[in-house]
């Protein structure tokens, strides 16, 4: 019998069409209508979908540069989030080029469909924090989309994750933060804003990763005005696809930062 290693590997050779399975990319967007402008709806969020997934691959790794006390590689991954991020708000200036009648022109079309169902999205805020069962409580019972967010809730978040970086940096995190109870939403603690002065006033690599987590919750408040403003003016006040009430309910999403302790503390800065 003919030796394995003498054998040709007779396959074709991977091309770039192959490697980033364009075929199955490009051929992905199926409009419902003849309307040229839900070609542009399509694309936009298939790549707000794929942003997504980057983002939950980044941030995963983010929290585990930070549980292992990396200074350096929190700090790179922190601002290729910070980029994806300004990606991600800047898209809405294309989505903003469709008015409102060329939006309306094809929105019958999409049924049940809306944003307010992107899963990736849910699973990302519970990563950084979010504990509310209204994230997933209009997922069916069972299905990947639900499973994975109620994963994420039970988790530790990303400010767990900052946490456990600060105290392996020698800060006097309190013992009750860092074994808390995850699944429940982190309160705004007195103490724990005691540490993060102390952080800053160090003025180390650990204050620069609390200004860049700073940076990411602010980033996050900006993809929420500018989401809110264009749903504004595309349908109004009118109630939203997928059985949400639309601009409303994103105006409720408002000027909720993620890291409360880290905002509270400005004022003693």
């Amino acid at each position: 019998m003919a030796s394995s290693v003498n054998r040709v590997d007779r396959s074709p050779a991977l091309n770039y069409g192959a490697y980033l399975a364009l075929d199955e990319v490009l051929g992905a967007q199926h409009p419902r209508s003849a309307e040229h402008d839900e070609m542009l709806f399509i694309v936009i969020h298939q790549v707000y979908e794929l942003w997504f997934k980057q983002l939950l691959h980044e941030t995963a790794q983010l929290q585990r540069a930070l549980e292992a006390g990396d200074t350096p590689h929190s700090l790179h991954t922190l601002r290729r989030i910070l980029t994806i991020l300004k990606v991600v708000v800047a898209q809405i200036d294309v989505l903003e080029t469709m008015t409102p009648r060329q939006f309306t022109s094809f929105r019958d079309r999409l049924d049940a469909a809306s944003g307010f169902q992107s899963a990736q999205f849910r699973e990302l805020e519970a990563m950084l924090g979010r504990r509310d069962e209204r994230a997933y409580a209009h997922y069916p019972s069972g299905g990947a989309g639900r499973e994975r967010i109620v994963a994420a809730m039970a988790r530790p978040s990303l400010y767990d994750s900052f946490l456990r970086y600060l105290a392996a940096q020698d800060y006097a995190v309190p013992a009750a933060a860092l074994d808390r109870d995850v699944r429940v939403a982190a309160e705004p603690s007195p103490e724990l804003q005691q540490v993060l002065h102390a952080v800053y006033t160090d003025d180390r690599g650990a204050a620069q990763v609390a200004e860049r987590l700073v940076d990411l919750d602010e980033g996050m408040q900006e993809w929420r005005y500018r989401h809110v403003m264009m749903v504004r003016r595309t349908i109004g006040d009118k109630p939203g696809t997928g059985g949400s009430s639309g601009a409303d309910y994103l105006r409720g999403t408002l000027f909720h930062p993620v890291f409360a302790d880290l905002w509270a503390i400005r004022s003693r800065l």
